[in-house]
């Protein structure tokens, strides 16, 4: 549990502005759980993660104070380019972020509410398909989607998963999630907040890859 205790979210203030820096600081952390499921099929995913972090970090270095939050960079973007926004930038980049860390919050969350399947309750299968229905499908292509198809039927025992979270600790499968739902509660409220914030700037784009 320490990938995701040791590298706590900022709580979300008020006014639901992200800090861009205690944010990248934190999801840098980030990647290797992805590593935690097993399958090479996420590897692209973990890869994804880590370039579109990249590309956010390269922004913010180079100004840290205009991008002081994540909407100051979108709000300086826009203005930048023009008709060619959102398609472009740390806009894009976190877009497609804001999916992947989705994914990662609806899979712990349906762990940590007991979801199973009841002929198999120690695989994380059914938990897998969700968080990928939920957060990734429909932006995915027929070639895409059966190759995430296969991930899920890889998809590691709960346990293997729980332990790969302690990086490699034998650790009691209640403390476990009872620290996830503690990673949750900060982890989930940036994720909403970031994507209200796509919503209300319309800045979401819904091609397929």
């Amino acid at each position: 549990m320490a990938l995701l205790m040791d590298h706590q979210f900022k709580q979300v203030p008020a006014d639901k502005q992200v800090e861009t820096r205690a944010f990248l600081d934190a999801v840098s952390y980030l990647p290797p759980f992805f590593d935690c499921l097993g399958s090479t099929v996420f590897a692209p995913i973990k890869s994804d993660i880590m370039g579109n972090i990249t590309k956010i970090k390269a922004v913010y270095d180079s100004n840290p104070s205009r991008y002081k939050t994540l909407q100051n960079i979108l709000e300086a973007e826009k203005e930048m380019h023009g008709s060619q926004w959102p398609k472009v930038g740390a806009t894009l980049a976190l877009m497609w972020l804001k999916r992947g860390l989705r994914f990662i919050q609806v899979l712990l969350q349906s762990i940590a509410d007991g979801e199973q399947d009841e002929n198999n309750p120690n695989l994380i299968r059914v938990n897998a398909i969700k968080a990928y229905e939920f957060a990734l499908k429909k932006y995915h292509g027929w070639l895409v989607q059966n190759l995430f198809k296969m991930a899920m039927l890889a998809a590691p025992y709960k346990s293997d998963f729980l332990k790969a979270l302690s990086k490699g600790r034998e650790v009691k499968e209640e403390d476990c999630l009872e620290k996830i739902r503690q990673f949750l509660v900060n982890f989930t409220a940036t994720v909403d907040a970031i994507y209200e914030m796509y919503t209300k700037m319309n800045a979401e784009l819904n091609y397929t890859v």
